[in-house]
C-alpha cells in the first residue's frame, strides 16, 4: 500500500486530537521534523511481511445450504487434509470462524468482516493438520464472538440447538457446539473469554474445555482482550477432548499470552478412576437469582455419583465467587473497546505474530459501526464512556482484584483436587424472534455467565460435561482445577462419563 504522508493540515488536526494547539508555522516545522520518520514507514512498506508458511494445499470450499446446513452451524465447508498419519488421523474437525484458516473465507460472525480471506493458518490449525486431522470447515460463531446466545450471527439465521428446535445452542462458539452435538464432526475448536466454549457445550450436551490461560496458543485467532483470550477443544467424548488438547497445547513462540506452559499426556489421564479424588462442591455456584432448580438438582446428583465412585465430596464456600462477574465486567467491556475495536484486534506493545490482513479488514468497522450487533453495541458504548470519564481506572482495579479472586480459588484448590458446580444456572432458552425488543436480545446474549466468567480472569482450567437431561435439554456440570492440571479434570470427567449414561441421570 502507499504510505499516506501527513500534510500541514493533518499535523494540526492530529495535534488538536491530542490537545496540542499550533500555528501554521508550527505545523510546517513539525512537518519537516516527521519527514525522516515517514521515510522509515516507506521502507517498512516496501519489505515483504514475515508470515508462517501455509503447509497443506486446500480449496476455499463453499457455503452449504438447506439440509446440508440444517442447524445453520456451518459458515463454510471444505476438506483440508493434513499429514498421512498422526494422533488425529481419521478425525474431522470444525474450526470456529474467528480462527484463521488460509484460503478459507472468515467472517467471525460479522457483516463487517464479510469478504475477508486469511493468508495464514492459526498455530492450532497447523498443529491439527500436522497430527493427521482433516479440517472439515468453518463453524458459525456470534457477531465478533460477543454473545452467549446463538442469535447474533450476521447471516440472519440463528444457530439452532440440535436437541430442540427453536432453542439456543449458546455462544459464542455456537456452530462448533451444534456440529459436534449433531454428530457432523467428532471435534471442534472453540474460543472462550467469558464462557464461549463452555456455554454452548453445556446447552448442547457436549464436552468443552477452557484450558489454563496460555496453554493453547492464540496465534492467528481474532482477539477480544489479551488477558482473557482462550482457545480449546469441543468434543462428544472426554477421550476425544483430551486427545485434541494434547495436539494443540504448548508454546509456539508467537503468543505473548504464553509463559512456559506446562503440558501433559492428557490421553493417559482418561484411563484413571475417581477413587481418592477430593472434590469441593462450590456453594456459591448454586442458587443464583436466575438459577433453575432442575439444573441445580441434576448437578447435585452428579456430585453424589462421584461420591459413589470413591471420591471425597464436600461442600466448599468461596464468597468472592459471587463477585466474579462484576470483576470480569470492566476487563471484558473496556478490553473489548481498546484491543478488539480501537486496536483493530491486535493493539500494540507485544511481540509475536500480527495478522496484518485481518487487522486491515477488521478496521473497516469504524465506517460501518451501525451494522454491529446489539449485544456488542451496548458494551462498546459503556466501555467508551468509562474510558472517557474514568481513564481506565476500573479496568486496572479489576485486574488487581482478579489476582485476589484467583487466590481465593487457589486456597480452596489447595484442599481439593477439583471444584464442582453447574456450568450455567439455566438450560438452553428460546431464541429471540427477529422482532424481539433490544432488551431481550441483549438479555439472551449475556444472562448465563454467573459461573463461567470467573475462570477466564483467574487462569484456571474449567471443563463442562453433560450430567443430565431436563425437559429434553442438557444440563452441564463444570469441573475446575489448579492451573495446568487439566489431567486431573480429564481423569474425573472420564470416570464420570464411563460410570453411567448422563442422559439417564
Amino acid at each position: 500500500m502507499t504510505v499516506i504522508a501527513p500534510t500541514a493540515r493533518d499535523i494540526i488536526e492530529a495535534g488538536e486530537a491530542l490537545g496540542i494547539t499550533m500555528s501554521e508555522r508550527d505545523a510546517a516545522e513539525y512537518l519537516a521534523c516527521v519527514a525522516g520518520l515517514v521515510d522509515s514507514y516507506r521502507i517498512v512498506d516496501s519489505l515483504p511481511d514475515y508470515l508462517p508458511e501455509v503447509k497443506y494445499p486446500r480449496l476455499p470450499g463453499y457455503r452449504p445450504e438447506g439440509e446440508e446446513n440444517k442447524y445453520n452451524a456451518w459458515s463454510y465447508k471444505t476438506s483440508i487434509k493434513g499429514g498421512e498419519r498422526g494422533k488425529l488421523a481419521g478425525k474431522r474437525i470444525a474450526i470456529k470462524d474467528n480462527v484463521c484458516v488460509a484460503g478459507v473465507p472468515m467472517m467471525n460472525g460479522a457483516s463487517v468482516l464479510e469478504g475477508y480471506t486469511p493468508d495464514i493458518d492459526a498455530t492450532i490449525v497447523t498443529r491439527i493438520l500436522d497430527a493427521g486431522g482433516e479440517i472439515a470447515g468453518k463453524a458459525h460463531c456470534e457477531y465478533y464472538c460477543f454473545s452467549g446466545g446463538s442469535h447474533t450471527v450476521a447471516t440472519g439465521r440463528p444457530v439452532q440447538n440440535p436437541w430442540k428446535a427453536g432453542y439456543t445452542t449458546g455462544g459464542s462458539s455456537s456452530g462448533s457446539a451444534a456440529l459436534v452435538a449433531a454428530g457432523e464432526v467428532e471435534m471442534a475448536i472453540g474460543c472462550d473469554q467469558a464462557g464461549s466454549i463452555r456455554i454452548p457445550a453445556s446447552f448442547s450436551g457436549i464436552v468443552g474445555m477452557k484450558p489454563s490461560y496460555g496453554l493453547v496458543p492464540y496465534t492467528g485467532i481474532m482477539a477480544i482482550d489479551m488477558t482473557i483470550d482462550h482457545a480449546g477443544p469441543m468434543t462428544a467424548t472426554v477421550a476425544d477432548n483430551a486427545l485434541l488438547l494434547e495436539v494443540i497445547a504448548g508454546e509456539d513462540g508467537l503468543d505473548p499470552r504464553q509463559n512456559a506452559p506446562k503440558t501433559a499426556a492428557y490421553t493417559k489421564a482418561v484411563m484413571g478412576d475417581a477413587s481418592g479424588l477430593r472434590i469441593g462442591v462450590l456453594k456459591e455456584g448454586f442458587g443464583h437469582p436466575n438459577s433453575e432448580p432442575d439444573v441445580d438438582d441434576k448437578v447435585r446428583r452428579a456430585a453424589e455419583l462421584f461420591r459413589s465412585l470413591g471420591a471425597t465430596v464436600e461442600d466448599v464456600s468461596i464468597p468472592m465467587h459471587l463477585q466474579s462477574v462484576a470483576i470480569w465486567t470492566p476487563i471484558g467491556v473496556e478490553g473489548t473497546v481498546q484491543l478488539m475495536m480501537f486496536g483493530n484486534g491486535f493493539g500494540t506493545n507485544w511481540r509475536g505474530l500480527y495478522v496484518t490482513s485481518l487487522l486491515d479488514a477488521h478496521s473497516q468497522w469504524r465506517h460501518r459501526a451501525q451494522e454491529l450487533s446489539e449485544s456488542l453495541k451496548y458494551v462498546l458504548m459503556l466501555g467508551q464512556h468509562m474510558q472517557r470519564y474514568h481513564r481506565g481506572r476500573f479496568y486496572a482495579k479489576a485486574q488487581n482484584l482478579a489476582r485476589r479472586l484467583t487466590a481465593a480459588y487457589d486456597e480452596a484448590l489447595a484442599r481439593y483436587d477439583l471444584l464442582l458446580m453447574p456450568t450455567l444456572p439455566i438450560k438452553a432458552t428460546l431464541i429471540p424472534p427477529p422482532d424481539a425488543p433490544r432488551t431481550l436480545v441483549v438479555q439472551r446474549a449475556h444472562e448465563m455467565f454467573a459461573n463461567t466468567a470467573a475462570f477466564d480472569i483467574t487462569t484456571h482450567p474449567a471443563l463442562t460435561m453433560p450430567c443430565g437431561l431436563s425437559d429434553g435439554l442438557p444440563v452441564g456440570m463444570m469441573l475446575v482445577a489448579k492451573k495446568y492440571d487439566e489431567a486431573t479434570i480429564y481423569r474425573a470427567a472420564s470416570a464420570f462419563e464411563q460410570a453411567k449414561d448422563w442422559k439417564t441421570l
